[in-house]
């Protein structure tokens, strides 16, 4: 009863159906197809035309890419290079502005307490006018001055130029401000026992 009811239902679909799939459709020739087309038929110069412009937005679009990523790799190295030159002296500045800064600070009696000389506190007071004296801006300047005399420094020495080795060694004093700095820090502190500074 239930396979009667459902070809009753669906005979008129199902024989529509097979009408269709048994009537015979006119053959339709290769070269009909919408897709497919013949040499006449396609428009050659819009295609190459079409083939250039893709060509040469994408060639364009690529040595674009490629100056892009180059310069990012090279600022990349730059920016690596000078780090590991800068960073131990920049750390020891703000080490130097930091330590004495802090000893500045201290009221009178607790000074006298932390380092018992007169001297000594005098010293530790200088060291701070004198670092404070110089701005980040001419601290960064004294750097580079001390990173270009050093590479003048080697290039005198493999061409053995004994002219400018005189005003290489002006320049050498200068350059080592900032780590003459450091150094007269570090030696005020192993001088005064009570003044501890873990990271010197």
């Amino acid at each position: 009863m239930k396979g009667s009811f459902a070809e009753e239902l669906y005979s008129e679909s199902l024989q529509h159906q097979i009408e269709t799939d048994l009537m015979p459709s006119p053959r339709r020739d290769q070269n009909e197809e919408p897709w497919c087309g013949s040499d006449e038929e396609l428009d050659r110069p819009d295609l190459d035309r079409e083939w250039q412009r893709r060509h040469d937005q994408f060639h364009t679009s690529g040595y674009r890419d490629g100056l892009i990523a180059g310069k990012e790799a090279a600022a990349q190295e730059g920016f690596n290079i000078g780090f590991k030159e800068s960073v131990l002296v920049g750390y020891n500045w703000g080490l130097v502005r930091g330590v004495t800064s802090a000893f500045a600070l201290l009221p009178d009696d607790l000074k006298e307490r932390l380092i018992e000389r007169r001297e000594k506190r005098t010293e530790f007071q200088k060291l701070y006018e004198s670092a404070y004296s110089i701005s980040t801006t001419d601290a960064l300047r004294l750097f580079n001055e001390s990173l270009t005399a050093k590479k003048a420094a080697e290039q005198s020495e493999n061409a053995e130029i004994e002219t400018s080795r005189a005003g290489l060694q002006e320049q050498r004093s200068e350059q080592n401000q900032l780590l003459n700095y450091a150094a007269e820090l570090r030696s005020l502190v192993l001088e005064s026992p009570a003044v501890t500074v873990k990271s010197l």
